[in-house]
């Protein structure tokens, strides 16, 4: 089985910049994207094949989130069943027979923290949310976590440390996360592996520098490593300041 997870920082810009050939290409089961910008229907998305599940925020053309998936789901819910959190379409959950999928944009802390003591409360909701469902089923998370876990998972450490992304506050709370019974796929295969990046900015030419961040994420329950088959980072796909990253289940 294979998932994917994009940001694509506004699906409609994306389109025009190939994101259909590598929805194509990649032919995944389960295809997650964050920061939509958009609703359901407002642009032209011929997915033959797929089923498709939606999450807009209250303010247009902002965050979002969507699912498109080969089987019908057992159930979908949105959001983390809190309504201060649930305003901005950051969480889509889908229950299979056997896992939840779980696809989700954290909410990023901004310039100068502004919002760090938001994403505080946010991290702490999220990841008791994410228990309560493990203790049904093994749950996959995927998505744009806004957070470079360790140092080896930025280019520049040293200079963006406590920058958003990079603070103690937010790293502990992916600690956090990690302890409570989950696995960083891409770290379980690869725990040494430098410059693997998912995030550039704009600015600079930070991609053709290859001065980036880990951001996006695939975390599964501790019980589903025997299932991993890889865990993997498309640098090379073009189309938003993400790239998307994969995760192949046996």
């Amino acid at each position: 089985m294979k998932l994917i997870s994009w940001n694509v920082n506004g699906l409609r810009a994306c389109l025009k910049k190939g994101f259909l050939d590598f929805f194509r290409q990649a032919d995944a089961d389960y295809f997650c994207l964050q920061e939509t910008k958009m609703e359901q229907g407002q642009a032209e998305l011929i997915l033959p094949g797929y089923q498709e599940y939606w999450n807009s925020g209250e303010k247009k053309g902002y965050s979002g989130t969507a699912i498109f998936c080969k089987v019908p789901p057992v159930s979908v819910s949105y959001g983390i069943g809190q309504a201060e959190h649930d305003k901005e379409g950051r969480v889509i959950t889908l229950e299979t027979e056997k896992f939840y999928l779980v696809n989700c944009y954290t909410p990023n802390a901004q310039r100068e923290l502004a919002r760090l003591p938001y994403r505080m409360e946010w991290e702490d909701a999220f990841r008791a949310y994410l228990q309560r469902l493990d203790e049904t089923k093994p749950v996959i998370l995927c998505g744009d976590l806004n957070v470079a876990h360790q140092e080896i998972d930025l280019k520049n450490p040293k200079t963006n440390r406590n920058n958003a992304g990079f603070t103690d506050q937010e790293r502990e709370k992916m600690t956090a996360l990690l302890e409570a019974g989950f696995t960083d796929t891409f770290r379980y295969f690869y725990p040494e592996k430098t410059e693997a990046y998912s995030w550039w900015s704009y600015m600079r030419k930070a991609r053709e520098r290859n001065a980036g961040w880990r951001i996006d994420y695939f975390i599964v329950s501790n019980r589903l490593q025997p299932c991993l088959a890889d865990s993997l980072i498309h640098m090379d796909v073009l189309g938003s300041d993400h790239c998307p990253i994969g995760l192949e289940l046996r």
